[in-house]
């Protein structure tokens, strides 16, 4: 089982490394949903962390249809992380109609190279959530972050289960939403896969 700790901070990556997390999503801003960290707080986390780092790009809160300078900026973020050593980046781009904004993901596909990409839960506000899954499956990404278009992953459970039997194992699913280190055993009999994400998912951060 996969414990992804999502935290904003050098300090708290080192805490959820030392609690037990197995690989951590690095974050600016959560209160905004979570936007890209320095390069400088990037580069300390992955000399420091022996695990994997998942760098998370979005240059802003709000939406997720992005505007071609945003993307030119999110693309130079990508790059950046590759040169610093990240293991990922979790980024999540949409049309304003609510799918998954292929084209544009394609470019910043383009710029990870080696690094695994995980698309966040972007995938969430999208109108079809199963349809947008059979696309995804295909693009050549590794990992999508939700909670079955729900609040949390209890909610959701029941459409996580339905996105782990569509992407056939060509995509992780990682479950999210309210995840912690209390209701963590109860969610894995529910959800059918070995990845969860949260906050707390190893334990206080803070």
């Amino acid at each position: 089982m996969i414990l992804e700790a999502c935290v904003e901070s050098l300090a708290e990556a080192i805490k959820a490394e030392e609690l037990g997390a197995n690989r951590i999503e690095l974050c600016d801003n959560l209160a905004a949903g979570g936007t890209t960290p320095s390069l400088g707080t990037i580069i300390t986390t992955k000399k420091q962390l022996k695990i994997p780092v998942i760098v998370m790009i979005c240059p802003r809160g709000g939406n997720f249809t992005y505007s071609r300078l945003e993307m030119n900026a999110m693309i130079i973020d990508i790059r950046a992380c590759r040169d610093a050593g990240a293991d990922g980046i979790a980024t999540g781009v949409l049309t304003s109609t609510g799918e998954v904004d292929m084209e544009m993901l394609q470019m910043l596909k383009q710029e990870a190279g080696d690094m695994k990409i995980t698309f966040h839960k972007a995938i969430d506000e999208c109108h079809d959530i199963r349809k947008e899954i059979l696309r995804l499956k295909d693009s050549g990404i590794h990992r999508v972050l939700s909670s079955g278009g729900a609040a949390t992953a209890l909610n959701g459970a029941h459409l996580l289960n339905d996105m782990i039997r569509l992407a056939d194992g060509k995509l992780t699913i990682i479950a999210a939403g309210k995840i912690t280190s209390s209701n963590l055993m109860e969610l894995r009999e529910l959800i059918h896969t070995d990845e969860f994400h949260g906050r707390k998912i190893a334990g206080q951060l803070i």
